[in-house]
């Protein structure tokens, strides 16, 4: 279906006045009643993606908290002092596309553009037409981009773009490269979180950064965990333990509800707003918000992202970050949507990788792919199955959804699309069928 553009604000080098089609003039106007808005007052609740709440939920995010946001994106990403028109594809139920975005608009009155699709020539388009300065993206956006085909550098290509968590340094330099974009500036964040960082100096892959000096200034930190249960470990003393450098750890940030910076309001659920806080973390009495990421920081300060919670598994005595092993595999296979997940093999102990690829037009040849992998992968951190479907389940931010793969594993019964299991003794990938099936859940396959 054709892409939509809508665009918003007035002020830089916008078009003029849009005058509403005749289409849209025919809608009649709507006045909602007052009792519409009863109960929302200063907070408005936001979609959130965030670890350890089952599937997405409505946290609150109060009007300061809106403007901080917004007023971070602005100053961060150099929106000041310039006209400026900019442009978003991520949704508005989601604060990158809402507060990162559209708050742009409301607050700064700049001219922001949402489109409905990602499409790299739509996009290349409005940055010649509107002369756009920056956007706000998801890494999977830039990947989505990079994916498609053509494209060379612009002398019109947008001079910032903010990156939400997780974008992967290969990525994008390929993208700056590609695309001609000329300041990256990449953050980490969550709609309710109080620990979110940047990285407004170009340090590649780092996600964000915090002095290691002035540690009370922004009380966020790393904290050692349990790796299989992710529950923050505790030393004599009751309290949590931080992180050296280069160690992962969970990220959390001290709650103070009197600083509109570190409070924490939680979600509509209050069973989900506990489990996102832990108490004695810092100092004994505190509270603590658990982001459930898992990021390394060196020495300089400077974090970087290593899985989220639920992304690791256990496999021959090894952690296998599902994280890395999708941007290993997307990459060599032209930026392919991939889901990596661990799925439980009766009789073994851990989880083995199983890799779910989009192969729509069933061209992915596992022998081939197999070949590659040896080459860049541990071998415990090899997919032992694999699934070919049509296209991978993402969510409305184009993040992979694994709990439906995760649920009907390596089964040829739960599904349609091609399997594959590994062979380690002939060094290669064998259709998955009832009769392997069996004699995998046998043990008669070695793994």
């Amino acid at each position: 279906h054709a892409s939509t553009t809508v665009l918003l604000g007035a002020s830089g080098p916008a078009p003029r006045r849009v005058v509403p089609s005749a289409r849209v003039s025919r809608h009649p106007s709507v006045v909602y009643p007052h009792s519409c808005s009863l109960g929302v007052g200063s907070y408005q609740p936001s979609q959130t993606e965030s670890p350890n709440v089952l599937g997405p939920s409505a946290a609150l995010r109060p009007s300061p908290g809106y403007y901080r946001i917004a007023a971070f994106g602005h100053h961060s990403y150099s929106m000041r002092g310039r006209p400026t028109c900019s442009t978003t594809a991520c949704p508005c139920y989601h604060s990158a596309g809402n507060i990162m975005g559209v708050g742009q608009c409301i607050i700064y009155g700049l001219t922001v553009i949402l489109r409905k699709e990602v499409l790299r020539q739509p996009l290349r388009d409005d940055c010649v037409k509107y002369k756009l300065h920056g956007g706000a993206v998801h890494r999977e956006i830039c990947r989505y981009l990079l994916k498609q085909p053509g494209g060379t550098p612009t002398a019109a290509a947008p001079r910032a773009l903010g990156c939400g968590q997780r974008a992967a340094a290969g990525h994008l330099g390929e993208f700056v490269q590609r695309f001609g974009v000329r300041q990256v500036g990449e953050f980490y964040g969550a709609t309710e979180c109080n620990c979110s960082i940047a990285n407004m100096d170009g340090k590649v892959g780092s996600c964000g950064f915090n002095s290691r000096i002035l540690t009370h200034v922004y009380p966020i930190r790393l904290v050692k965990v349990n790796e299989d249960t992710m529950e923050p470990l505790r030393d004599a003393q009751g309290l949590c333990i931080p992180c050296q450098p280069g160690e992962p750890g969970l990220l959390v940030g001290q709650i103070n509800q009197q600083d509109p910076l570190r409070r924490f309001d939680g979600y509509v659920s209050e069973s989900a707003t506990s489990k996102k806080i832990a108490h004695s973390v810092f100092c004994k009495g505190d509270s603590a918000y658990l982001s459930g990421d898992v990021l390394v920081m060196d020495e300089l300060g400077y974090m970087y992202f290593r899985d989220r919670s639920g992304d690791t598994f256990r496999w021959r005595g090894e952690n296998v970050s599902t994280t890395e092993v999708e941007g290993v595999l997307s990459r060599l296979l032209g930026q392919t949507d991939v889901a990596v997940y661990g799925v439980a093999v009766p009789g073994v102990e851990g989880k083995a990788g199983m890799a779910a690829i989009a192969d729509p037009h069933s061209q992915l040849d596992p022998d081939s792919m197999y070949q590659e992998l040896q080459k860049v992968l541990a071998p415990y951190a090899r997919p032992i199955f694999l699934r070919l479907l049509p296209q991978v389940d993402t969510t409305g931010t184009f993040k992979i959804q694994k709990t439906r793969l995760q649920r009907e594993g390596f089964d040829p019964r739960q599904t349609s699309d091609r399997l594959f299991f590994l062979d380690l003794k002939q060094g290669h990938y064998l259709p998955l069928d009832e009769a392997v099936y069996s004699r995998i859940c046998s043990g008669a396959f070695a793994l």
